[in-house]
């Protein structure tokens, strides 16, 4: 009887794959990603630069001061004549400069430009602080779709084991029955068939199993040093209201916020080009030290040193450019109008999409409560096939049909529950509750 050797292959297989490991829940998965996942990591740094950017340091309000210092010296041979007649020769006669100065540089008044950019450079911090949001929005999204991948996967396992441990009764069965002459050699191999394919897919599932896990691991920045399980429970939010999420789809949907900003930011352009058709006044000052000395006798004063304070203002207006302002001033106003519309546009779209997710969520729940009934369906016409088959009162092929309906319910029950999750979460997403709700 050639029963054991797969008996034997099957508990290893089992020994492998069977062994207790750690649960990942949902909640530690959301914070591992939130410190470790390296696109999150690079949002935030990008945020940290555009505050720097609006920093007052960075504003252009606060005055420049630079200190200069120099010395030098000469060495020459000079030749003089006196008014008496007398000639006086100077060889080697050396001069000696020295100088340090601190000087001031400050802008009054540039037509309000520094007040606009400054602006701009805090809606731009902003702006920022969006796309963060949007990159966490969606890291979280690809966290949960993959995380939903491996528990799916799983419990499709689960199943494959299940089936796994029915089929090989069935070969100890076809195995007895064949010993004691009840069947013939072609149920034994019928049933050795069924398991090889059993087996070949459990292998392959694991497979895959184990890279998605992988995948998983990559989104949380590679915190998991072991293998892990996560959470198959999923709760749905049934409590949702569609016009309440449409309301806030186009109120927080952080695609429509950056628009918002971008208007913001292009208005405040307009301003700050226009600030170019009014003067600037600034202001200037020094404070100076300056010494030098002669060891030549034909020099009047050997030694002089000078020390003071200057202080100016200073106009600059630029009555004409050649029309470059002008221009520069119509492209902004033109730069706006174009964001406004992709506004618009933006509107149009994200609440069709939210339409259609809403539906998709809708009929994946209806999908998912008809794949639960039909579990029951095939389970009950399992049992019944199971205890018909033990009688003798079904034949081994239709034995295996009633097995295959059952795993085939199995699996696209667990497909459809985790594809209704997923839609739901796209319909927070969209929404922009997806971070202010519990998953």
């Amino acid at each position: 009887m050639k029963i054991k050797p797969y008996i034997l292959m099957n508990f290893l297989l089992f020994s492998l794959f069977g062994h207790a490991q750690e649960i990942l829940n949902k909640e530690e998965a959301i914070k591992l990603t939130l410190e470790h996942n390296y696109g999150i990591k690079i949002a935030k740094n990008s945020i940290e630069v555009a505050e720097n950017n609006s920093d007052v340091l960075n504003s252009g309000y606060l005055p420049t001061l630079t200190g200069n210092a120099g010395a030098s010296i000469d060495k020459q041979d000079t030749e003089g004549s006196l008014s008496n007649g007398d000639t006086r020769i100077a060889n080697g006669a050396e001069t000696r400069r020295y100088s340090a100065s601190v000087n001031l540089n400050y802008t009054l008044f540039d037509g309000l430009g520094r007040l606009y950019n400054y602006r701009r450079l805090k809606e731009e911090h902003q702006l920022s602080e969006l796309e963060a949001r949007e990159t966490i929005e969606n890291t979280i999204l690809q966290l949960f779709t993959v995380y939903y991948s491996v528990a799916e996967l799983s419990e499709n396992n689960t199943a494959l084991k299940e089936t796994m441990t029915i089929s090989k009764d069935r070969l100890t069965r076809a195995g007895y029955q064949f010993d004691y002459g009840q069947n013939t050699k072609l149920e034994v191999l019928n049933a050795e068939v069924d398991i090889n394919n059993d087996s070949i897919n459990l292998i392959n599932a694991e497979q895959l199993l184990r890279n998605t896990k992988r995948d998983l691991n990559v989104i949380l920045g590679n915190q998991l040093n072991q293998d892990f399980d996560v959470d198959t429970d999923v709760n749905f939010l049934f409590q949702l209201d569609k016009t309440d999420l449409l309301e806030k789809t186009k109120t927080n949907n952080v695609t429509l916020l950056q628009a918002e900003k971008n208007i913001a930011i292009s208005q405040l352009d307009i301003k700050t080009n226009k600030a170019q058709y009014l003067p600037t006044v600034g202001l200037v000052g020094s404070y100076g030290w300056n010494e030098s000395t002669n060891n030549s006798p034909l020099a009047f004063v050997l030694q002089n040193t000078t020390t003071g304070v200057s202080a100016g203002l200073n106009l600059s207006w630029n009555l004409f450019d050649g029309g470059t302002t002008i221009t520069r001033v119509k492209n902004a106003q033109i730069n706006l109008e174009n964001q406004k519309l992709l506004k618009e546009q933006l509107l149009v779209e994200i609440e069709r999409n939210f339409n259609n997710a809403w539906d998709d969520y809708q009929n994946k729940l209806v999908i998912y409560q008809v794949q639960e009934n039909n579990i029951k369906t095939a389970q009950n016409n399992f049992e019944r096939t199971q205890e018909k088959f033990k009688i003798g009162q079904v034949t081994s092929i239709e034995f295996r049909q009633a097995q295959l309906n059952l795993l085939n319910a199995e699996l696209s029950r667990n497909q459809a529950k985790y594809d209704a999750k997923l839609a739901e979460l796209n319909v927070l997403q969209l929404s922009g509750e997806l971070l202010n709700v519990q998953i």
